[in-house]
């Protein structure tokens, strides 16, 4: 294993990759895990940031690259040199503003740290012969569509194989395309005490560029990107960093000032902050989540926030029914509305955790829609008559979405399902699907927004 004799950006990328290859782990906890440990430079951080999350998007996409100037798959190497040679590539390929010498000389100096056999010279080796030859044109789509998204957006097969049988080649190539693409800071102001425009003006006289977003009426896209805690007014709670797709699902369940909400998978606190907002902090909003962690970072938002109205219960909303005289108390009052922003795949976020690429599998899906029908059939029964659920993911896939509610009606006849869109701001009524649902996933070109779902659902009076 390489020692702190090699600091810097690419020693830290080179042990971040490592890990999240060898554990499966999420990429950000990882980050900031080895990041915060190490003290790294805030000089190194964002080069750091940007090796880690690039090899990660494009993983596949270099393997094929290095492959055609390799004498041996990449993956047949041990995970220190692949990991060396897809960082290096990486830089390569993808960044301009590094010079050759810089990318080559610096893995070389990595592979010089791994134990056991000495593999710069082979390093070395592949990375200029990758810099010298002319790359190999891409796959013909039209030969073959699986292979040549597969590889030229660096998604796995069996996913582009279903997302073509659904949303046709050029849907697929749009989908594969946005998970290699960087997505936008974007943030959801807290109109609890700013106005959008009020906070776009504060960050313009800080320096800070920003425009509106295309849909939302409450989000604001940064044209350049710094430590979040050091924008203007982070401190005060004035905002939320939360994609513009997920700003839709609380509209939906139109909670009004005075009623009781609850949040069944609510950390770490985005959409219950928002669903405070909107009912102008009057009310009681339950927020339920299994993990204690979690549950930590969502108190810690809402106190930043100022949503006094949220109660953290650390509860699994898929075993209501085994729950103790405590949280049987707390669950006694039938809700007016419930928001059930299910776990999933998050199939619909890999541009923002594309470790997903790597780490996960077709059969997760009937896995979580196990789950997630027994969330809904669980806070079913607490929704007084005429109340209102909304179930999202973000999630793509059919399995997590259309058939969970096409389910979960069918075995409760008492709920019918609404259209989205007279809860939806006139400019994103056309993300809906036919079924009337809030898809995102297909969104027009002009919007740069994550994959998401969500379904309103009405119980009978």
């Amino acid at each position: 294993m390489p020692s702190s004799a090699i600091p810097g950006a690419r020693f830290f990328a080179f042990r971040v990759l490592q890990e999240i290859e060898r554990t499966d782990a999420l990429a950000d906890e990882t980050m900031n895990r080895v990041v915060s440990a190490s003290h790294v430079d805030p000089r190194d951080r964002g080069l750091t940031v940007e090796l880690v999350y690039g090899v990660l998007r494009h993983r596949s996409t270099l393997d094929w690259r290095l492959d055609h100037v390799s004498d041996r798959p990449i993956e047949r190497l041990p995970l220190p040199i692949r990991t060396v040679l897809r960082l290096g590539a990486y830089q390569l390929l993808y960044l301009d503003r590094i010079p050759v010498s810089a990318a080559v000389n610096e893995s070389v100096a990595l592979a010089k740290t791994v134990r056991g056999r000495d593999w710069s010279g082979v390093v070395n080796a592949i990375l200029r012969t990758l810099q010298r030859e002319q790359p190999m044109p891409w796959p013909d789509p039209a030969a073959n569509p699986v292979n040549a998204y597969a590889v030229r957006y660096a998604c796995p097969r069996w996913l582009v194989e279903r997302w073509i049988a659904r949303f046709g080649p050029i849907g697929t190539e749009r989908l594969c395309q946005a998970t290699v693409m960087v997505p936008p800071l974007t943030l959801r102001v807290n109109t609890m005490c700013v106005t959008r425009e009020d906070l776009q003006a504060k960050f313009l006289h800080a320096g800070v560029t920003s425009h509106r977003t295309s849909v939302s009426p409450v989000g604001l896209i940064l044209e350049k990107q710094g430590a979040i805690t050091d924008l203007p007014l982070f401190d005060e709670g004035a905002f939320y960093v939360e994609d513009e797709a997920a700003q839709f699902v609380p509209l939906l369940l139109d909670a009004q000032p005075g009623e009781r909400i609850l949040d069944a998978c609510a950390a770490p606190g985005g959409k219950a902050t928002h669903l405070a907002a909107i009912m102008h902090n009057r009310g009681e909003i339950i927020a339920l989540d299994q993990s204690a962690a979690r549950l930590h970072l969502l108190v810690a938002n809402c106190r930043r926030l100022g949503s006094s109205i949220i109660t953290p219960v650390q509860m699994d909303a898929a075993r209501l029914n085994e729950t103790d005289s405590f949280h049987t108390s707390i669950l006694s009052k039938p809700f007016d509305r419930i928001l059930v922003d299910a776990p999933c795949s998050g199939f619909g976020v890999l541009r923002r955790h594309p470790e997903g690429k790597w780490h996960k599998h077709e059969d997760l899906l009937l896995q979580q829609q196990a789950r997630q029908l027994a969330i809904l059939t669980q806070v079913s029964r607490v929704l007084r008559p005429g109340g209102i659920i909304v179930y999202s993911t973000c999630s793509t896939e059919i399995e997590e979405n259309e058939q969970v509610i096409e389910r979960f009606c069918s075995n409760h006849d008492n709920f019918t399902r609404e259209a989205a869109v007279p809860w939806l701001p006139i400019p994103g009524r056309s993300l809906v699907n036919p079924d009337g649902d809030l898809s995102t996933m297909l969104a027009p070109h002009s919007y740069s927004m994550d994959g998401f779902f969500a379904a309103r659902l009405r119980k009978a009076s």
